[in-house]
């Protein structure tokens, strides 16, 4: 079987995209999506994202990590998603799409920028702290789809071992079992931030992190570090606005706003192994 898709890059996050309304994609062979994910014998991506049909909105998204792992929710690829479904015909420039975290709205603004309507976070953690490598660290914790921890610094952000202290934490038994992402953010301005991530599943730093940045912003405003609408800059060099409404503990209106561009198309074949 020939198995169609596009390769696609939110803030250089990249991803394999198919249209699979005919829900005949592998989906449980997660060794073949690992390959096939793979930045040395495959097409290279950070995940794999699928269009199926949805009862409650104009389709359903369904995100699975490199190593196939399906995972709730994922900003970047829900970009690139929103945009390839409009250019199909899949649904128009305002759409609603199905994930694991809830219904999300989306704007087609221009043919390469694409806004979320965020699902209200949860699991807000304010001013936590855990013992890592023998040493005190402190941290926030909020889930915006998935888990993330936020670690503010005031310098030194290209200097962090993003890969190895990340995936500490990433492991630490305080979010077992499922384990967290793991952001590290500094303020560059009156409303910008720099963020680099390590990102469970792709077990790594990202370029980005759509969940992730819009982590930072929501963090960082509940701590007044920086104005709305935040302009945050991520490892790729890419940058995304996150806008939200706050007052005191509330948080609502929460959007994501940042490119989808296509790289390039083809078929991969799959043989059930």
């Amino acid at each position: 079987m020939n198995i169609p898709f596009y390769k696609m890059h939110g803030a250089a996050n990249d991803f394999i995209v198919a249209d699979d309304r005919a829900q005949t994609f592998p989906i449980k062979d997660r060794e073949w999506i690992a390959r096939i994910c793979s930045r040395n014998t495959g097409i290279g991506s950070e995940g794999v994202l699928l269009i199926q049909p949805s009862e409650q909105a104009d389709f359903r998204m369904r995100f699975l990590n490199p190593d196939g792992g399906e995972v709730d929710m994922c900003g970047n690829g829900a970009r690139c998603i929103a945009r390839l479904a409009c250019e199909l015909g899949v649904a128009a420039e305002k759409m609603a799409f199905e994930t694991l975290a809830g219904i999300i709205r989306a704007e087609v603004l221009a043919e390469d920028t694409i806004r979320l309507h965020m699902m209200p976070p949860k699991d807000w953690r304010m001013d936590q702290a855990l013992e890592l490598d023998g040493s005190h660290l402190e941290y926030h914790f909020i889930n915006t789809g998935v888990p993330h921890v936020v670690i503010p610094l005031e310098e030194g952000l290209g200097e962090v071992d993003v890969a190895g202290r990340g995936r500490r934490i990433r492991n630490h038994k305080t979010f077992a079992p499922d384990g967290t992402n793991v952001n590290f953010v500094q303020v560059a301005g009156g409303d910008s931030l720099y963020v680099r991530t390590y990102e469970r599943g792709v077990e790594a730093e990202t370029p980005a992190c759509g969940t992730g940045i819009v982590a930072c912003g929501l963090i960082a405003g509940r701590l007044h570090l920086v104005s709305v609408p935040v302009r945050i800059t991520s490892a790729g060099g890419h940058e995304l606005e996150v806008g939200f409404t706050i007052a005191g503990d509330e948080v609502d209106h929460v959007t994501l706003t940042g490119p989808a561009e296509h790289v390039f198309r083809g078929e991969v074949e799959y043989r059930p192994g």
